[in-house]
């Protein structure tokens, strides 16, 4: 385990998915990540080279059929920590032969934290390192923040403000891949108020917000953590079943369509990045 601090927070990641596994304000005391447990042993896994799933589980490129998990394979790979500063560290990972033989492409993945006050920012980078071939990926977030904060307080109590009230319209899932179905979640004015129910069908899976940013905040005191993340088209909402928890997840990406061809450049949602060129996108969370 690798500890970021400043005089305001305390991140603990871990160098296995580069995943951060705890978020405590100093001043409060509060652990704003869900702690894991049997529900869900994640924390914060970076969703890479897919979002979601593949239909199934295999696409295909260069005439080759290939298989990849739920999610991909970087959350489960062994990053390699470069720290700079007690308020900053990156990791990174790059292509090996496990990689290779389900994702045939050179790549250089980094996830870079800072601490700046009450705020830790996310930074992940892509870089394609070769001269003549297409970077193809997704890249996505799956933050998982604890509801409720405090002891004695209930799920219900919470709710996510939406910096654009917009109708949140919400892509069902068909076994892990994208339906034809659509439903409009109520959230008047921008407010969505949490409930285990949504997640009973999977998660929320939203496309190309307005809403770039989203409050979690309690009705009942004010303690909470404000979310930005510019940039990504994407935004998933997602819980285990009645889990204290609530996944804030911004993509650049998303599952399969339930009729997709598997064609891995016709993926929607898919980056193209060329030869030699570099991608960047960060989200952050302010905790209070």
């Amino acid at each position: 385990m690798l500890t970021l601090q400043n005089e305001q927070l305390m991140a603990t990641i871990s160098p296995k998915g580069a995943e951060l596994q705890q978020l405590i304000h100093r001043g409060n005391g509060i652990n704003y990540m869900w702690g894991g447990g049997a529900q869900w042993p994640k924390h914060s896994p970076v969703l890479f080279p897919i979002v979601g799933a593949l239909k199934q589980g295999t696409y295909q490129f260069g005439g080759n059929t290939y298989h990849l998990p739920r999610h991909g394979f970087a959350r489960d790979a062994m990053f390699v920590a470069h720290q700079s500063s007690a308020t900053q560290v990156v990791f990174t990972l790059q292509e090996n032969a496990e990689s290779l033989a389900v994702y045939p492409f050179q790549f250089q993945l980094s996830i870079g934290y800072q601490l700046n006050g009450a705020t830790l920012s996310c930074t992940y980078g892509v870089h394609n390192p070769h001269s003549h071939h297409t970077l193809w990926f997704s890249l996505g977030a799956h933050p998982a923040f604890a509801v409720p904060l405090l002891a004695g307080q209930s799920y219900s109590d919470y709710y996510l403000q939406f910096n654009h009230p917009e109708p949140l319209l919400r892509h069902k899932l068909v076994d892990g891949l994208i339906g034809h179905q659509t439903e409009e979640i109520p959230a008047p004015e921008g407010r969505l108020s949490l409930s285990p129910s949504h997640f009973y069908e999977d998660a929320v899976v939203l496309k190309h917000l307005k809403s770039n940013h989203v409050t979690l905040a309690s009705q009942h005191d004010g303690h909470g953590l404000h979310f930005s993340f510019p940039n990504f088209p994407y935004f998933g909402i997602w819980a285990a079943k009645d889990a204290p928890f609530v996944c804030l997840e911004p993509w650049c990406g998303i599952a399969d369509g339930v009729n997709h061809e598997q064609d891995f450049t016709q993926k929607e949602g898919m980056e193209a990045l060329p030869p030699l060129q570099h991608w960047e996108r960060q989200w952050q969370v302010t905790c209070f």
